[in-house]
């Protein structure tokens, strides 16, 4: 019997991306591309039942930093565990191109500083076999992963490529600069990059603790690559700032966008100095979008929370001389000498020496600190902080935190949320959400891989937000669909994905909703060098598909790499036009 098509996924409750109401519905695949959707007759060459899954587009992560991973991995892990089938890179001005071989070493640095991803990894993984940003896409056009890669041109690199040591100093960059770097930009996206990225946080800098190259960056020169993205006429501009004065900040970046017309979008997110702040922030983005301009807030579905542990980058002992004595100890040794009374008594005695990264603020806030468990809880109440524990135990919190930390052979870990989440709950997140100009981001899959563990976004937006929230209003899970899979996607001019229509890619996700699980981070080592990063996958995702191929069944991979380098933007296809 002929096979009208190459696949068939029948009876699913399809929430398409548009944000309508979800109906049981098919989808046939065809070449890659939605090729029907409702009552299909032909059949496949693969079938799939979906009845009782949830179908839905491939989810587009645009704030991740995969940059490295992508040179020498194919599976962008842990995104491609939670749903995601496009993710875009060189976020927050940090990347690998260009870069002359004198630099290389500079912005490994650079990289380990912002996005905690050792210098042995990079060094070991990053294969260099280009120095141009268009050799960087063609790295990578030459390998073949689990979801398809957007790229952006990192302002850092691109700094640093045209003005050396002067970049690196954060000298005032000239005119010639100026031109030099719009002008590389300018062929970065003719060449397929999606955008620019830049850093303005005093958060960012080197592992040598020098900031990043392009802190302090001016106006001109901001607007001058701005305008070779103009002059492209395409191309995005991201951007990350501690916004110290938010209306002058916001006032600049309103004059590039006017001055380059191109689509800006900006890290948003509570921060516990101003607590209000965001909403200054998201005033001027209505303002800005009212007087016709292209200009968004990247948001996220939960707090950014730092991971302490004794496998981790830090924990609330780091900074105690007895702890530091067993730092180069594996994990089992560490347990096994805190597990040692004596020990265990003078660590407790002791107190952070003077210097110790964030040993006045993180490490002994026991207040804001919660106990990470088998079943992560991204919402807890003040009653379940390190500091309340401990004294409904009649302990103090270094002992509660400790013998948290020695569980499970020494891998228990502790949740510190420092954004998002200064009110005790996640109110500001549903606010920022729920706001027209907004879109999810913020994930950074791939980075901060001994700290931080959000790449797994995609999954606590669905199970959090539409289905287990207690502590306030939910989202639908058609509006959580269309913000991460067509809200997000078009933020970033892909506008042939994201949605589950007649001519887009097939991107799928088949999903048992109401198993659908996200499990605690855990560690591994397999990173280049044996290096370590933070994981954490999920289960009830039946089945994930990339360019009309199942790349995961049950969150495992089947081996297929349907996924390639994107270069640049998409168009809808006519039939999406014509609906």
């Amino acid at each position: 019997m002929e096979r009208a098509y190459d696949l068939v996924i029948r009876g699913g409750l399809l929430v398409d991306g548009s944000g309508g109401p979800a109906r049981e519905a098919d989808v046939a695949v065809r070449n890659g591309r939605i090729a029907a959707v409702g009552r299909i007759a032909g059949f496949g060459v693969e079938e799939i039942d979906a009845r009782g899954l949830v179908v839905t587009p491939g989810f587009v992560d645009i704030h991740t930093h995969y940059d490295g991973q992508a040179t020498w991995d194919a599976r962008m892990q842990p995104s491609s565990w939670h749903g995601v089938t496009t993710v875009v890179t060189g976020n927050c001005g940090v990347g690998f191109a260009p870069c002359a071989p004198k630099d290389r070493d500079r912005l490994v640095r650079l990289m380990e500083g912002v996005e905690d991803i050792p210098f042995p990894v990079l060094t070991e993984g990053l294969p260099w076999g280009w120095e141009s940003f268009p050799d960087y896409l063609g790295a990578l056009e030459a390998r073949a992963f689990d979801v398809d890669i957007g790229t952006q041109l990192p302002h850092a690199a691109l700094r640093v490529f045209v003005m050396g040591e002067r970049g690196v100093d954060r000298e005032p960059a000239t005119e010639a600069d100026i031109a030099a770097m719009a002008a590389i930009a300018r062929g970065a996206v003719e060449a397929g990059a999606l955008g620019f990225s830049t850093s303005r946080t005093l958060n960012h800098r080197a592992s040598d603790g020098r900031p990043t190259p392009t802190l302090t960056a001016g106006e001109d020169e901001l607007t001058g690559v701005a305008l070779g993205l103009k002059a492209a006429g395409r191309g995005v501009l991201q951007a990350v700032s501690d916004f110290a004065d938010p209306v002058a900040e916001f006032a600049m970046l309103r004059r590039i966008v006017e001055a380059s017309g191109r689509p800006l979008s900006f890290t948003l997110a509570q921060s516990g100095r101003a607590p209000d702040g965001w909403k200054t922030l998201l005033a001027g983005v209505e303002a800005a979008v009212a007087d016709g301009l292209p200009i968004k807030a990247q948001v996220c579905g939960r707090a950014v929370g730092v991971l302490f542990g004794l496998e981790l980058t830090l924990n609330p002992f780091s900074g105690r001389p007895t702890y530091r004595d067993m730092a180069g100890l594996s994990l089992a040794e560490k347990a096994a000498r805190l597990g040692d009374p004596a020990v265990r008594a003078r660590l407790l005695g002791e107190t952070a020496e003077p210097g110790t990264p964030l040993a006045g603020a993180m490490l002994n806030a026991w207040g804001e600190m919660y106990l990470m468990g088998e079943q992560p809880d991204y919402e807890p109440t003040p009653d379940l902080t390190v500091a309340a524990l401990a004294a409904a135990r009649g302990l103090a919190p270094e002992v509660v935190a400790l013998d948290h930390m020695l569980e499970r052979g020494g891998r228990g870990m502790i949740y510190l949320p420092f954004l998002n989440y200064a009110d005790g709950s996640l109110d500001p997140s549903f606010a920022m959400l729920s706001h027209a100009h907004t879109v999810p981001g913020l994930s950074d899959g791939g980075a901060h891989v001994g700290m931080i563990s959000d790449g797994s976004f995609p999954t606590s937006m669905l199970t959090h937000w539409t289905r287990d929230r207690t502590r306030g209003p939910r989202l639908s899970l058609e509006a959580v669909v269309r913000m991460q899979a067509a809200d997000t996607a078009a933020a970033v001019g892909l506008l042939d994905r994201g949605r589950v229509a007649v001519g887009l890619r097939a991107d799928l996700n088949l999903i048992d909703y109401d198993n659908l699980t996200l499990h605690a981070p855990q560690v591994a080592y397999d990173l280049p060098a044996g290096g370590r990063r933070l994981i954490q996958k999920a289960s009830g995702y039946a089945a994930t598909i990339v360019a009309g191929q199942v790349t995961y069944r049950d969150g495992e991979p089947t081996g297929a790499l349907p996924g390639r380098l994107v270069r640049g933007a998409r168009a809808a296809p006519k039939t999406l036009a014509a609906e």
